[in-house]
């Protein structure tokens, strides 16, 4: 146990480091985490977490985080005054927020990539979390500092972050059979709320089937949501559990989307089970944004001291929802002068079918042209799952754009697309030369000679898709 004197000396440090440190968004970033525990070491850490007359709850996952933390955030401060952390993905962030916020409860989002840098389970042990939260888990993300790590590493690692667990519940994806497994794993030490979806209106098309989580063997779908989300069962037992909180209906608008939804699931808070069903108005923000809703409002209902506020809180954060809760370079459709633009990042096969999914609501049968910003070298399992959502759009015409540094293997890309695409086009733009990459794909789209056009793929992440948006919506 670490020692007073210890403790507040590097409490005291690390809030004059938060007074020097230039805060960055979300988190105001890891410096004084950094010095708190250089001085206090990891030990002090546990007691730090102790300010929280609540606790912490964490969100993890490989898509879908940042903004499932920021709808959560935005569920939760209607209700109590909370800590947050989100982007910065590491421990020393969440010890900044700690230290540099007041609150009760504190909302920390935790990517994790592999054991080694992500630590969950020692995470898990020094922020001793009452809740965590998994979005999806698939097979993108799992390549670190040029190291393409084994998936089941990076399962593991995302299971040990509450496999430690023995107070609190977990909230997790149901239609998602690894995040599925982990709560019923984890069902004998605590509460699992489980959320997920319950209509046929979302249907995904092709056979998305992963192999058992538990056994090894491949999974029988009765039905797809998004990908390998959706029903499903095995010999072995296993099968998807019921979801507590449940999209049950949705009435997709071209300007507004009709959800309902329905909850019966424990609240931590309260110890109790509580009900609700509502009727929210959304945005239409594309179908991976439904399981950020289902995700946030299920913590949000799990989590809430104020469980009498639960119906008017939901509705009033999401009736009044704009497009500005998306992080900057997601994925949006653009209208200039008649012409409609869809893009944005889509790093990895789930997000990229997201973004086909919701071009597909505004080009139905019209020709299409699809400009494709391609994968890294030691990624061609990212390119093969890019390249069934390319032909999944059957376009018109297809350009090929280096999406990271290597032009080279941007160009084996290009010449397999080309065997499908004779006059697939190919443009080896430089990384190193963003700006002439930005400028040279804002006038591919914009002098394109079709009236619908989307442009995704890989990208230097955020930065990227938001300046070509920015410059095609200021001409």
């Amino acid at each position: 146990m670490v020692g007073i004197v210890k403790f507040n000396m590097a409490k005291l440090s690390g809030k004059a480091a938060c007074q020097l440190a230039k805060y960055g968004p979300g988190s105001g970033g890891t410096y004084p985490g950094h010095v708190f525990t250089k001085i206090g070491g990891q030990e002090s850490i546990p007691k730090l977490a102790d300010d929280l007359k609540l606790g912490s709850v964490l969100i993890t996952g490989t898509n879908g985080k940042t903004t499932t933390t920021t709808l959560l955030i935005k569920l939760m401060s209607k209700d109590i005054q909370i800590r947050r952390s989100y982007e910065n993905n590491i421990l020393n962030s969440i010890v900044t927020a700690l230290l540099s916020q007041k609150g009760d409860l504190g909302i920390f989002e935790y990517g994790i990539r592999d054991l080694s840098h992500g630590i969950p389970d020692t995470v898990q042990k020094l922020i001793n979390p009452i809740g965590v939260v998994y979005t999806t888990i698939s097979q993108e993300h799992t390549q670190v500092a040029g190291v393409k790590n084994p998936f089941e590493d990076y399962y593991k690692a995302k299971k040990l972050l509450s496999e430690g667990m023995k107070k609190g519940t977990v909230v997790t994806n149901c239609d998602d059979p690894r995040t599925a497994l982990i709560g019923l794993n984890k069902q004998s030490d605590v509460k699992v709320n489980y959320y997920g979806i319950e209509t046929d209106v979302i249907e995904d098309i092709g056979d998305n089937s992963i192999e058992c989580p538990k056994c090894g063997k491949k999974l029988d779908y009765s039905h797809f949501y998004l990908n390998h989300r959706g029903v499903y069962t095995c010999g072995c037992g296993f099968k998807r559990p019921d979801a507590n909180v449940k999209l049950t209906d949705i009435e997709f608008g071209s300007n507004s989307w009709n959800l309902t939804i329905e909850g019966d699931l424990f609240n931590y808070t309260v110890s109790k089970n509580i009900k609700f069903n509502i009727k929210l108005t959304v945005p239409p923000f594309g179908f991976h944004n439904i399981y950020n809703t289902l995700a946030s409002i299920t913590a949000y209902a799990t989590f809430t001291p104020k469980v009498e506020n639960i119906e008017t809180t939901i509705k009033d954060v999401f009736n009044n929802l704009d497009m500005s809760f998306i992080p900057p370079g997601r994925f949006e459709v653009v209208d200039i002068g008649g012409k409609f633009v869809g893009l944005g990042q889509g790093d990895n096969g789930d997000a990229l079918k997201i973004n086909a999914m919701f071009m597909k609501q505004f080009v139905k049968d019209e020709p299409l042209e699809f400009i494709y910003t391609t994968p890294d070298e030691n990624e061609e399992e990212i390119f093969e799952d890019h390249y069934e959502v390319v032909k999944s759009m059957n376009p018109a015409h297809v350009i090929v754009v280096p999406g990271r540094r290597s032009i080279e293997k941007a160009e084996e890309y290009y010449n397999i697309i080309k065997e499908d695409f004779p006059d697939a086009e190919f443009y080896p733009l430089s990384y190193d030369e963003m700006k002439v990459r930005i400028e040279k794909l804002n006038e591919l789209a914009r002098n394109s000679e079709y009236k619908y056009v989307i442009m995704t793929g890989c990208g230097e992440e955020q930065a990227m898709w938001e300046e070509i948006k920015k410059k095609m919506i200021s001409r």
